[in-house]
């Protein structure tokens, strides 16, 4: 299957907040839908630690990503784990019933969950909208946009993702965090360079 038909779907992108025994965490996600005029479906990868913090807490807060949201926000939420950094230290949040929401972004819906429904890879989560607000007047991010015109990567638990693969004998090095693809010779350039997409350092990419 080539899995670049599925990001012709109509796709938003979001940040997906929680809690976790007090401390804010969250990640990028793509699949949320409204369900209901009160109600709306988010779905997360199981191995996503968002996943089982939403599972203990029992609500989750979405963030509406804009066209022009700051650099740092995809990088941190679609390409660390909450496991391991605290991805809400250097980000500017409101605090709305509890859970941290990005102030750059478009609004939010803030919901407690009513049901869930485990498939082989993800969860679905239904909420039950019980806050919601507009904070800028800025075009929503569309996943399409998001690849097309920001350049984005998928994360390899993303249904979208695809592996680049360079084979016509050029040097080419692969970022390990979110597959990103440099062709050249990373080596050439200086030790602050970090990848476009996460933002890890050129000690991270591996040659293909």
């Amino acid at each position: 299957m080539n899995n670049e038909v599925l990001k012709d779907f109509s796709y938003g992108v979001y940040i997906v907040s929680t809690v976790c025994k007090d401390r804010p965490t969250g990640c990028v996600v793509n699949a949320i839908m409204q369900v209901t005029y009160d109600t709306v479906a988010i779905s997360v990868h199981h191995d996503n630690f968002t996943n089982q913090c939403i599972k203990e807490s029992g609500k989750f807060a979405v963030s509406i990503l804009g066209v022009d949201v700051g650099e740092n926000i995809i990088p941190v939420f679609g390409f660390q784990s909450g496991r391991n950094v605290d991805k809400f230290k250097n980000i500017d949040t409101i605090k709305i019933d509890g859970l941290d929401v990005i102030s750059d972004s478009v609004g939010y819906v803030v919901c407690e969950v009513n049901d869930t429904l485990d498939t082989e890879t993800h969860t679905i989560f239904l909420g039950k909208i019980i806050d919601g607000e507009l904070l800028k007047n800025q075009i929503p991010m569309t996943y399409a946009y998001y690849h097309a015109v920001k350049k984005g990567q998928s994360p390899k638990n993303a249904p979208t993702y695809q592996e680049k693969v360079v084979d016509d004998g050029r040097l080419a090095y692969r970022c390990k965090v979110c597959a990103y693809v440099y062709e050249g010779d990373i080596t050439k350039e200086p030790d602050t360079y970090v990848c476009p997409i996460c933002k890890q350092p050129k000690s991270v990419f591996e040659r293909i």
